[in-house]
């Protein structure tokens, strides 16, 4: 049978309103041990739940889902992740996993089930304060009215993801209101030439100074295209790597970035690392920009393998776009459907001339040409965009260097 017990914990004043978590586990010292490091977790009502036999389900029978679920998992992994990862995403809350648990396959089924962290045992006391205290902000952020985050990525170098980023944000920008375009490559970004402004300040010195940074902070470190769109990037003379920057600190960024704007448009580099992956996680919109060849294809195919099986990418939240779109193409839009298992594309019509003529100026589209054909087809993506109603799912693990040895680069 499924035991449960509820701890009591001494009433403080974050107590009262605190969110539910419940601990499970077939392991009663186990269940001890994380029991006695949440409670010292402010703004937590923690419970734990003693499995001994019967169902898998760490949530089987329960009359109310809590807001968070950390579950030690058995020499039963597969079975209690299955169970989980067979409940509708609606009825799985965040997840933390920690237990004996197969590195590979293991992860990728705590990913799929929508875990936001692996802890290792013996499970420090410091380590999964932390995971708790970032799966709270996520909470906050998903339950504040803060802006959309969108993430825009190539499936291969120079498919166009930086055209769709800059010109998405500035569509935004006119039509759906205060708009933060992020330039992610911390070494070879260009949002910045692309919209000609000049970059006094960068994003590597805003991840310095986040902890103590509010709204007014940022939009003051941030280069003004206008005053509905903002710029943050790297300065040209300015070498960082993706290991300079800590996850805590990107956190924090894209944190205060949606309290401050209505939306946040992310330039994402062609790679997976901790920094893209916590970007994709709390996306809700991704982009991926493809053009009509085997090469991109090929890279394509990979890519969304990848965001989906490995990361745990909600299908909902990726869609594809077809840069430089050719009716005549031998890579037809159903060819890419079908090999990306992607119902959700749209189309970018090549327009040499207009997208040339637009980057050397450093004038967006919908000013530069606002009649050519691919000025409307942004219009028209920008249009979808704000018209539908964006809901962040679960997806990644927060913390890639649990689980990915070193950078993969797709």
């Amino acid at each position: 049978m499924l035991s449960s017990r509820e701890v009591s914990l001494p009433l403080g004043k974050h107590k009262k309103q605190g969110l539910r978590l419940l601990i499970t586990s077939r392991d009663a010292d186990a269940l001890h041990h994380l029991e006695g490091i949440c409670q010292a977790a402010p703004g937590l009502l923690v419970s734990t739940r003693l499995v001994s036999n019967g169902h898998t389900d760490p949530l089987h029978d329960l009359e109310q889902l809590p807001d968070f679920l950390l579950l030690r998992v058995s020499n039963l992994w597969r079975e209690e992740l299955a169970a989980l990862l067979r409940r509708p995403a609606h009825e799985r809350p965040p997840l933390l996993v920690c237990g004996p648990l197969d590195e590979r396959e293991g992860m990728r089924l705590a990913m799929q089930a929508g875990a936001r962290d692996f802890l290792p045992e013996p499970v420090a006391a410091e380590e999964l304060l932390a995971a708790l205290s970032r799966m709270l902000k996520e909470s906050r952020v998903n339950s504040d009215s803060g802006g959309k985050l969108v993430a825009v990525i190539n499936a291969k170098g120079g498919s166009g993801a930086t055209l769709l980023a800059c010109n998405l944000a500035h569509q935004l920008s006119v039509n759906g209101g205060s708009t933060l375009l992020l330039d992610l490559d911390l070494q070879f970004g260009s949002v910045a030439n692309c919209l000609d402004v000049k970059t006094t300040h960068s994003h590597v010195e805003v991840l310095q100074q986040i902890d103590g940074m509010d709204s007014m902070a940022l939009r003051g470190f941030c280069s003004h295209f206008s005053p509905a769109l903002h710029v943050l990037g790297g300065r040209e003379n300015e070498l960082c790597l993706s290991s300079d920057v800590r996850l805590e600190q990107l956190e924090a960024l894209l944190l205060l970035a949606r309290n401050s704007y209505d939306w946040v448009v992310v330039d994402l580099p062609r790679q997976i690392d901790h920094l893209t992956g916590i970007t994709l996680e709390q996306a809700d919109r991704v982009y991926v920009v493809v053009q009509q060849s085997l090469s991109h294809l090929h890279d394509a195919s990979r890519l969304v393998r990848i965001l989906r099986d490995e990361l745990g990418v909600q299908s909902g939240n990726l869609h594809v776009v077809v840069n430089r779109y050719n009716k005549a193409a031998s890579i037809s839009l159903q060819d890419i459907s079908t090999a990306l298992q992607c119902s959700l594309l749209h189309k970018l019509p090549n327009d040499f001339v207009a997208v040339t003529e637009s980057q050397n100026s450093g004038i967006p589209l919908a000013m530069q040409a606002p009649r050519a054909p691919i000025t409307q087809a942004l219009d028209q993506l920008s249009k979808e965009l704000l018209g539908t109603s964006l809901v962040s799912e679960p997806g990644l693990l927060q913390r890639f260097q649990h689980f990915v040895q070193g950078v993969t680069r797709v």
